[in-house]
């Protein structure tokens, strides 16, 4: 017990008990109901303002998921990478360099905790876009203002009224439409395998 201890507050692997004990906290005041649990609002993909995070977290395939779940996994992950290099290779290290490997390790190992994670949460995130998918046909066209410096066939977003607090939604145009930030545009269809709205400029939507 007093080695577990040990390494699990030592360094790197301390970086990863202090994520994780918040995490710990959060799933458990969720359990309980002081906190609120909402897996639909807690969305990577509508953190972002700019298309470029976006656009990264789909390549690894953790937009669209709740943030605490990615949180919670990197960090488990991260800290049992760590924990297990820190107690078998770590020890043999002393002074500043034990410190510098050290950060190479957290490093690496969160490098490693986000792929693997991605691989993990693939099923959950289909699952949730399942999920969502009615939902969305409902904002069948609705207008909405580009919100990035650009929209293209891969990356985009846009702020669309839904009568609430409004939503903020990916969005794609076809290779041959221009759109720009403050540009209002239609969403026209969804495509379910990319979480994204097909859009078209509202000048153009109303030529139709």
């Amino acid at each position: 017990m007093t080695e577990f201890t040990g390494t699990a507050l030592g360094y790197p692997t301390l970086v990863y008990s202090i994520v994780l004990a918040f995490c710990t906290i959060y799933w458990l005041l969720a359990a309980t109901g002081l906190v609120d649990l909402d897996l639909e609002g807690l969305d990577v993909g509508e953190l972002d303002h700019a298309s470029g995070l976006s656009g990264m977290l789909a390549r690894i395939g953790l937009d669209r998921l709740p943030l605490m779940l990615v949180v919670t996994l990197v960090a488990f992950i991260g800290w049992f990478l760590t924990y297990f290099v820190h107690l078998f290779l770590l020890v043999q290290a002393a002074g500043w360099l034990r410190w510098l490997i050290g950060t190479g390790v957290a490093l690496a190992a969160f490098v490693a905790a986000v792929f693997i994670a991605s691989a993990l949460l693939r099923p959950v995130r289909r699952w949730l876009l399942l999920r969502r998918t009615p939902a969305q046909q409902s904002l069948l066209g609705r207008v909405g203002v580009v919100r990035t410096a650009s929209v293209s066939d891969r990356a985009g977003l846009a702020d669309v009224d839904d009568g609430g607090a409004g939503l903020i939604l990916q969005v794609r145009a076809d290779g041959g439409v221009a759109l720009q930030r403050g540009d209002r545009v239609v969403l026209v269809a969804f495509d379910a395998a990319a979480h994204a709205w097909r859009v078209l400029p509202e000048t153009q939507y109303r030529t139709l």
